[in-house]
């Protein structure tokens, strides 16, 4: 690994001019990442002209999307199922936990949005840029592993749906099947422009609110009793099972792969990232929208767990089958509840069907619309997740349909697998476990974000406080260890503990190795310990003294750019020239650095406004 200190900072810029010289040729700037054989949408979005200094509904309006997109994957099959079951475990005891949870996850988001924002890159790019190869790789499989795991929980769901809507006609293993084609169809839609795909899933969204709405009206839940469930933090009576729902829900609500895609989704508006104003009001007009977004997913959750905590709290199972279902138009699905005294167990596929029982059946339909809703939009969304990591972290760019036959061909095995010799429970099972599985990948996605976001010479006065990066870090860290703690005492044998203890040492070891990577300033420079190539950043209130030649229309040599710092008294900076270059023009020599999206923002406001230096370049 790598330290750009001072002195590390010359020598690397002297071992750059030289091999610039001896090969004779002006080194070109790097490729950008990202910005070159597009697969993404290429359209972005024009801002319109506010009349003045205050809010405007017109600019609320055109940066309105990526929120609503980045929502659908608070409102996936898994957290549908984490929502009912800790309605049917708890009734309305977890409802704050649920609405913490969301404002966590708000907190997430807001980072995403600044990051692309302020940098014009997303996550995936960044970690390209900032993290040696080998970490670089490691990041990207596990994340690659939450959208995988993810996708399997959006094939579930959809399959689950498909066999609820047909009366059991099509069978799980068929309804697998079917995602495979429904899918690559709605991967078309984009084609028809972004704002036509944003609306698809506004209208998605609007189904998901309108079914699950019907079950809280039908079902009629206290109201005094969800008002003290949301804002009374207190879960009395509640042992072990429920506090594992707990933390179930915390996993459910914040998916790894989200923060990468919303990072992506904002660089859809066009901002002009050279004056701070523009920047600040995208950052506002964002996190409003977003706000309102997860406020609508907040009101979608809650529908789910108040209609199971008031409908089948306790509920036994001998109630619902000999008092409810066998008396119901759909009594054929009594068959799928064991006769016995325990409490009802409910994952998605019983959901549905005890609705059916207690409100008919079109409770039962409606839901299944929903969860067929839920699972199709969430699909939607991981594959372009997917695609933005894969380009970000490895700068491979392929098609949505290569990227959703990547990612699908890993979701469909194993899970028309179990649902072709297995039963319905065991499929849910599978959800239950994904959901564990994105909680602990959850640090791989949060770490990154919050130590880019934190770095002052990248964000300027955008950059976070260090107490929120702590207070994230160790909520984040303490969910994840008590899931281990409670899971370690379901093994029996030493041949589980060995290869469970390495594999959490390997965890532990690639988390504290994020965490130690947190940049440090260094006189006047910032060191990147580890980074895999050179990368510059100046510090904020740097003194930059330079001279910049626009390109010269019409045929010429390129023209050269530099910019260098002046030491001020009594305080160690670079006093070498440091090289960098205006967009599309190659530096006159030394060491390349990143594109301007990626130097502080009073350096690029210098650069758009072709400022002059008043002391002569360096020879």
């Amino acid at each position: 690994s790598a330290s750009l200190s001072p002195s590390g900072l010359s020598r690397s810029l002297n071992r750059g001019q030289e091999q610039s010289y001896s090969t004779g040729r002006s080194p070109m700037p790097p490729q950008r990442p990202g910005t070159q054989d597009q697969t993404y949408l290429d359209e972005l979005i024009s801002i319109p002209k506010g009349s003045g200094p205050g809010f405007s509904f017109r600019k609320l309006w055109a940066f309105t999307g990526p929120g609503f997109l980045m929502s659908i994957a608070y409102l996936d099959p898994g957290n549908v199922e984490s929502d009912l079951q800790g309605g049917a475990l708890a009734g309305f005891k977890l409802l704050w936990v649920l609405l913490w949870a969301t404002v966590l996850g708000l907190l997430c988001q807001r980072l995403a949005i600044r990051l692309g924002v302020v940098t014009g890159k997303d996550l995936g790019e960044i970690c390209y840029l900032y993290y040696p190869k080998v970490p670089r790789v490691l990041l990207w499989l596990m994340i690659e592993i939450a959208i995988i795991g993810s996708d399997m929980q959006e094939v579930i769901g959809t399959a689950i749906a498909f066999s609820l809507l047909s009366a059991g006609r099509i069978p799980l293993w068929g309804g697998v099947l079917i995602t495979i084609v429904d899918t690559f169809f709605f991967l078309f839609l984009d084609k028809y422009g972004l704002r036509k795909l944003e609306a698809f899933f506004g209208l998605l969204i609007t189904i998901m609110a309108l079914t699950f709405g019907y079950e809280y009206v039908v079902v009629r839940p206290r109201q005094v009793e969800v008002l003290k469930g949301i804002f009374l933090p207190s879960c009395p009576g509640c042992g072990r099972k429920e506090l594992l729902q707990a933390m179930g829900i915390v996993g459910a609500i914040i998916m790894p792969h989200n923060i990468f895609l919303h990072s992506s989704l904002v660089k859809t508006r066009m901002i002009d990232r050279s004056k701070k104003e523009a920047v600040q009001e995208a950052n506002m007009y964002f996190l409003i929208e977003s706000c309102l977004a997860l406020f609508v997913s907040f009101l979608i959750n809650l529908f789910v767990m108040t209609v199971f905590g008031e409908a089948f709290y306790h509920q036994r199972n001998e109630d619902v089958v000999s008092v409810t279902c066998v008396n119901s138009s759909i009594s054929h699905y009594a068959s799928i509840f064991p006769t016995n005294n325990e409490t009802v167990s409910v994952d998605i596929y019983q959901g549905g069907v005890i609705l059916g029982c207690y409100f008919g059946a079109v409770a039962l339909y409606i839901w299944g619309i929903g969860i067929l809703a839920a699972g199709q939009s969430s699909t939607m969304t991981g594959t372009y997740a997917g695609q933005f990591v894969m380009e970000g972290f490895l700068q491979l760019r392929w098609s949505r349909f290569t990227r959703v036959l990547f990612t699908r061909s890993f979701a469909i095995l194993p899970t028309v697998f179990v649902a072709a010799f297995k039963d319905v429970t065991h499929l849910t099972g599978m959800n239950d476990l994904l959901n564990v599985l994105q909680s602990i990948l959850l640090p791989f996605a949060v770490l990154p974000v919050l130590t880019f976001t934190s770095l002052h010479p990248l964000m300027q006065d955008f950059s976070n406080r260090k107490v929120l990066m702590i207070l994230i870090t160790g909520l984040v860290c303490a969910i994840n260890i008590y899931f281990v703690v409670d899971f370690l005492p379901t093994l029996h044998g030493l041949e589980y503990h060995i290869p469970l203890g390495l594999l959490l040492a390997a965890y532990v070891a690639f988390v504290a190795y994020l965490v130690g990577l947190a940049p440090r300033d260094r006189g006047g420079t910032v060191s990147l310990v580890g980074a895999h190539q050179p990368v510059l950043f100046a510090p904020a209130d740097l003194d930059m003294q330079h001279r910049a030649w626009s390109p010269v229309p019409g045929p010429g040599p390129p023209q050269p750019v530099q910019f260098w710092s002046r030491p001020r008294p009594n305080r160690h900076m670079v006093t070498d020239p440091i090289p960098a270059y205006y967009p599309h023009v190659p530096v006159q020599r030394g060491l390349l650095t990143p594109d301007t999206d990626l130097l502080p923002l009073r350096v690029r406001e210098c650069f758009s406004q072709r400022c002059t230096a008043d002391l002569p370049p360096r020879s």
